[in-house]
């Protein structure tokens, strides 16, 4: 299981731009529609809105591709 994230925890992750770190602003455990796509998450295997400290721009990722600052 990957680790657990709670709102307002300071993350990085890689992107096609290279590494990015942000602030968790939501955290979704049940399926969610997000840019026009269906983003299965669950309970066990949630998945968090990032906003991103440089642009603002909101990402969504599962905690396996995140790590705390």
């Amino acid at each position: 299981m990957a680790s657990e994230f709670a709102v307002g925890d300071h993350v990085r992750w890689n992107s096609e731009a290279g590494h990015v770190q942000g602030v968790i602003v939501k955290k979704h455990t049940h399926d969610v529609e997000f840019k026009g796509y269906t983003r299965h998450c669950s309970e066990d295997d949630p998945q968090y809105e990032i906003k991103s400290d440089r642009t603002d721009h909101i990402a969504m990722h599962k905690g396996g591709a995140l790590t705390k600052v």
